[in-house]
């Protein structure tokens, strides 16, 4: 089911990988789907605290983790450019679901990419 929050259901996920021919369209459509996942567990689950909700985010980082060998095997990478778009955009939701105090660091820690 997509997310019912508007502002998150009608946001342009990863505009910036999407503007650039470098990154496969059919892998960042992977990434967006991470994130609109993202969105959907945050609305099931409702984080109590910043705590559970980077349990949510961090678990969505392994998801992008997996998908960092897809762009490689692609003949794409996760640099930085990549990088920033995708950090910004699990910003983005924190902030979209009253987290404005989440540490942007901290939503992907787990990150490898």
């Amino acid at each position: 089911m997509p997310p019912t929050d508007q502002r998150t259901a009608g946001h342009p996920f990863l505009k910036g990988m999407y503007d650039d021919a470098y990154y496969p369209r059919r892998l960042v459509d992977k990434g967006r789907e991470i994130l609109l996942r993202l969105c959907e567990r945050i609305e099931a689950d409702r984080p109590a605290d910043l705590a559970a909700l980077y349990v949510l985010t961090q678990a969505a980082t392994d998801e992008f983790n997996e998908l960092a060998v897809e762009f490689l095997a692609a003949g794409s990478q996760m640099e930085t450019v990549a990088r920033e778009v995708i950090a910004e955009d699990f910003w983005f939701v924190a902030t979209a679901y009253g987290f404005a105090d989440a540490d942007m660091e901290e939503l992907i820690a787990t990150r490898d990419w």
